[in-house]
């Protein structure tokens, strides 16, 4: 199986859950990439310390999130819901790819998001026709007053499913010390484990 982990800037968390997999299972395919990347930046340094600490080697180079990537990945995992959500808006052909790291390995709120992918898809597609029946007659203020009036069904559908789902968002260390780099670690690895009780 090749997996594709997922975080903002793919120099924490994303880096930090492949080096914890691929140490557990060497003969695993996984890369990480990130929504807002990057390329070529090195991990961040409390991330090499605190992987370092447990004898774990981390050479990484940051990357972005390609389609060629998400061809390549069989699975890809994401670090929160709202990294999740982007991918699903950004790149729809993939989205039966994506999942929280959380919630692939602990298998809860299946339900939950099959009917959000729904609802997303439906708010997507129904927002493009709109703006298609309506950009050359209206201008951009009156095209978004518009979209507002008829999709705020469809909004709030999705934020009530959203309120549903308990919190698949691993905790960003960035910004914080080596102690919080080390949590999230800790954090990781728990999942980790799960994961590889999954595959």
């Amino acid at each position: 199986m090749k997996i594709l982990f997922i975080c903002t800037g793919n120099t924490c968390r994303s880096p930090m859950a492949a080096s914890l997999l691929k140490n557990r299972l060497p003969e695993a395919e996984v890369q990480s990439a990130g929504i807002f990347a990057g390329k070529n930046q090195h991990a961040n340094q409390y991330a090499i310390q605190a992987l370092a600490q447990r004898n774990i080697a981390l050479d990484h180079y940051s990357q972005p999130v390609t389609n060629n990537l998400l061809n390549w990945a069989d699975i890809v995992l994401t670090m929160t819901t709202n990294h999740k959500r982007t991918l699903i808006m950004d790149y729809p052909d993939f989205q039966d790819k994506f999942f929280t790291l959380k919630e692939y390995a602990s298998d809860d709120d299946k339900k939950v998001w099959q009917e959000l992918k729904k609802a997303y898809a439906d708010y997507e597609e129904k927002r493009s026709h709109i703006i298609q029946q309506n950009e050359r007659k209206m201008s951009q203020t009156q095209l978004n007053q518009l979209l507002e009036k008829k999709l705020v069904k469809d909004i709030d559908h999705i934020r009530k499913l959203e309120s549903c789902i308990i919190s698949y968002d691993i905790s960003d260390p960035f910004g914080g010390d080596l102690k919080v780099y080390q949590e999230t670690i800790d954090e990781l690895d728990e999942y980790i484990d799960l994961l590889l009780k999954k595959i």
